[in-house]
């Protein structure tokens, strides 16, 4: 039997694809609803995300979703997602969507357009442990890092650029370096090799997706925390709030704080490393105004703050804009993104001084000439991200020496962060978990 520890969209994935191939499994989870952070919930005429917001899937993915009988269930994002922008100089400013408008947009300054045009022939090459920020430094420029590459990491990983690894976040960059001398040449020579992806969620939010797999589950546990692991002659002993079980193999599919509580008794050196992970707080604030008292056309997916600007807001995305049915026709709803690595503190602050701050800010960036919200809604995450910078790197090195005793990993804290990244994941251990041939015990 296999354990599965956590009822996220890893650990979900995981039993489902293990059920579909008849492989014997148990899912653990100590709370009463499957999800982990994809939290979606009605609130009267209003849908509000208190997780991630959308997932980015291809043709693959939209297919296992077919299967799964959710395709009536999807929600494209609008058309007019696409465009992204970023705040400079006092106004959000829409990003270039591509080479030409790169070179006849003034968004970034000539200095950066050449070097654009330069990092074709540049033939440096990525040291050991470099970071995000002194490798789009060192290819492109300081402009770059500032006004692109900051907020992007920020808004999407809550993450600094100054710490998190390009070897840990992104190794495809490297590899393009390394195989075409060329991060842009790589891209070229790629576009379109992975298939086009869409951004989608579901008429009623994100968690549809792990309410649907966990109600196809026939041995899941919910309210059902695993308070004990122990290693075995044969396997593992898990002693659970139910009772007791024993497996063949082990699934981490948990938060790393929690798994490192489990492998403090078995292996304390690996919880030492599993408690280094760094997950800063962030704290998702929902606002409603009138349409009309919106003077911004919110016509893209959402706008991005560079840090370099001082903003209190990481960003803000334009949910009423991006998918249908989040709120009534004649009003706008802002999901707006505070903290993260780069701004921690912002996220501890206050109910109410946090509430307010992310009302001036939008007042101020998009016109909004209402005195307050019609309805605000706030969640908080201690523990938001996991961060891919240095402390990850023994962990990456250490997790795979652990599997011939039994133990793998499927979280979001392992080789790779995002929803479709576990997705992913979890279906590819699924196959080599079925290679086993683990019995019932």
């Amino acid at each position: 039997m296999i354990a599965i520890i956590g009822a996220g969209i890893s650990g979900l994935t995981l039993a489902h694809e293990l059920q579909q191939r008849q492989q014997p499994y148990h899912l653990f989870d100590r709370n009463s609803e499957a999800g982990g952070v994809m939290l979606s919930r009605r609130e009267g005429d209003y849908l509000i995300e208190r997780g991630p917001n959308s997932l980015l899937g291809d043709a693959e993915m939209l297919n296992w979703l077919d299967q799964l009988g959710l395709t009536p269930e999807i929600s494209f994002a609008g058309a007019v997602s696409k465009a992204r922008y970023m705040y400079r100089n006092g106004a959000y400013r829409k990003l270039p969507s591509g080479p030409l408008s790169l070179l006849f947009s003034s968004y970034f300054s000539w200095e950066t357009k050449k070097a654009f045009w330069r990092e074709r022939s540049n033939r440096t090459v990525s040291p050991p442990g470099e970071t995000l920020s002194a490798f789009f430094r060192r290819r492109f420029s300081q402009e770059v890092v500032e006004y692109a590459l900051a907020p992007f990491v920020a808004g999407t990983y809550g993450g600094d650029p100054d710490r998190l690894l390009v070897s840990e976040t992104f190794p495809m960059l490297l590899d393009y370096e390394k195989t075409y001398g060329s991060v842009l040449t790589g891209f070229m020579k790629n576009a379109g090799s992975t298939g086009r992806r869409q951004s989608f969620s579901f008429r009623n939010g994100l968690q549809t997706l792990p309410l649907k797999l966990a109600s196809q589950l026939k041995t899941a546990h919910f309210n059902d925390s695993v308070n004990r692991l122990s290693k075995t002659a044969t396997g593992w002993r898990l002693e659970t709030a139910s009772g007791t079980y024993t497996a063949d193999a082990v699934v981490l599919a948990c938060d790393s704080g929690t798994s490192a509580g489990l492998l403090e008794p078995v292996w304390p050196e690996v919880a030492a490393l599993l408690q280094q992970i760094d997950y800063p707080p962030m704290t998702e604030v929902h606002t409603v105004y009138k349409r009309a008292d919106v003077a911004h056309p919110l016509n893209g997916f959402g706008g991005l703050n560079p840090r370099i600007e001082n903003r209190f807001v990481a960003g803000h995305i334009w949910s009423s804009s991006v998918f249908e049915g989040r709120c009534p026709a004649d009003e706008v709803l802002f999901t707006s993104l505070v903290g993260g690595r780069q701004s921690a503190g912002n996220a501890l602050q206050p109910d109410e001084t946090i509430r307010d701050r992310v009302h001036q800010e939008l007042v101020q960036a998009f016109g909004v000439r209402a005195q307050t919200p019609v309805r605000q809604w706030l969640q908080r995450w201690e523990r938001a991200i996991p961060q891919y910078d240095a402390r990850m790197v023994p962990v990456r090195e250490k997790m795979p020496t652990l599997e011939p005793d039994g133990l793998f990993v499927c979280a979001n804290w392992y080789q790779g962060v995002s929803l479709s990244d576990c997705i992913r994941k979890a279906k590819a251990l699924a196959v080599r978990l079925t290679e086993l041939k683990i019995t019932e015990s």
